[in-house]
């Protein structure tokens, strides 16, 4: 599962992450500046193993032994555990643990599959919960986090997307539930973005609609997420089960 093994010197007082789906898009950028933070990373990958050695590269050219790689298809629940464990044993800890995989297609009603109900709930849901489950007993001992990447359109359902918007509104409760469940020493809040990153084929009349029913009148950008998560880390101490929404005010417009 573990493309590879940090060694084991960690400085006191450095975090280690572990983010899932972290080869491209949010992850990727997430990566970036946590790392940049001086944290220690995690990358966790399905099938993106060329987009994940290149960020690994990037990063340790940047800070030897920094960042390690770890494969794993989420949908093998069995397999979770052992995902985290590898995740602990690269530097003897975990800090944070952030739920980014998601998979993301319609599903129409009267052509929806079974298929895809397992596909969707499991990366975006299921999956995010045992995860959590895991690392619970080493975030207890860091007083860690863990932040979960919801969707605005886990209260408002994005049309022709009923079983994705399903998915991340029981992310949402899931969020809300575990911020119970595991404080007081691990704290649990979600972000939830809005038109930071356009799906494939959508096309340009339809993502100018979607700005214009922002209050900022504009597309977000990937970064806005990480440094929203940055701040859930280091400076939101008192700050549990909630769902920060990244959207430049969509969500607030009818």
């Amino acid at each position: 599962m573990s493309d590879n093994l940090a060694n084991n010197d960690h400085p006191a007082g450095l975090k280690v992450a572990l983010i899932t789906g972290a080869a491209h898009r949010i992850g990727a950028t997430t990566a970036k500046l946590l790392h940049k933070n001086g944290m220690n990373i995690v990358l966790h990958y399905r099938g993106s193993r060329d987009r994940a050695q290149a960020l690994q590269k990037e990063l340790n050219d940047q800070r030897e032994n920094s960042v390690i790689l770890i494969q794993a298809d989420l949908h093998l629940t069995s397999g979770l555990p052992a995902l985290i464990e590898a995740s602990v044993k690269a530097w003897g800890q975990l800090d944070v643990l952030i739920n980014n995989a998601s998979s993301f297609y319609p599903t129409q009603i009267g052509k929806a599959t079974e298929e895809q109900w397992d596909d969707l709930i499991g990366s975006n849901l299921k999956a995010p919960f045992f995860l959590s489950q895991s690392a619970a007993p080493h975030l207890k001992k860091t007083n860690g986090c863990i932040i979960n990447i919801v969707d605005i359109h886990a209260e408002r359902p994005l049309k022709t997307f009923p079983i994705y918007s399903m998915a991340k509104a029981g992310l949402v409760m899931m969020t809300k539930s575990l911020a119970g469940e595991l404080g007081p020493e691990i704290r649990v809040n979600a972000v939830a973005p809005g038109a930071i990153l356009w799906p494939e084929n959508l096309d340009e009349v339809a993502q100018q609609r979607i700005v214009s029913r922002t209050f900022l009148k504009r597309q977000g950008h990937p970064d806005d997420i990480s440094k929203t998560i940055l701040f859930l880390i280091k400076d939101a101490n008192y700050v549990t089960g909630q769902i920060i929404a990244v959207d430049g005010g969509r969500s607030l417009n009818s």
